[in-house]
């Protein structure tokens, strides 16, 4: 149990520090969330937890195949909220915009063979 607390606090201190940083420089906030923390994270844990090479290779491949349709998020947010839409309105058809990105690239890697 504790061993999970820990990996909690890391990681969450890790986004609120992340956070909070923003707010003093947008710049070095975007530097910080651009470095694919979350994945990095996650990839450390689980090597961590099962020490299994083949399940760390599959999650960096499948992040991989999953950062592209996730740019569509930062395309869109920006856009809306420049045609002066109400920010949680922006941020939910982002939201969606970028689901429905990831579709259909699961349906594109599905149709070339290749399996997350």
């Amino acid at each position: 149990m504790g061993y999970y607390l820990v990996k909690i606090a890391i990681t969450t201190l890790l986004i609120v520090a992340i956070s909070e940083i923003a707010k003093r420089s947008s710049f070095t906030g975007a530097i910080l969330a651009s470095i694919p923390l979350i994945s990095v994270l996650a990839i450390f844990w689980l090597y961590i937890d099962t020490k299994d090479i083949d399940k760390i290779n599959a999650l960096a491949t499948s992040v991989f195949w999953l950062v592209i349709p996730s740019l569509a998020f930062f395309l869109c947010l920006p856009i809306l909220l420049n045609l002066g839409i109400n920010f949680y309105i922006s941020m939910a058809a982002s939201i969606c915009i970028t689901v429905g990105c990831y579709f259909l690239m699961v349906v594109i890697l599905d149709y070339f063979g290749i399996v997350l």
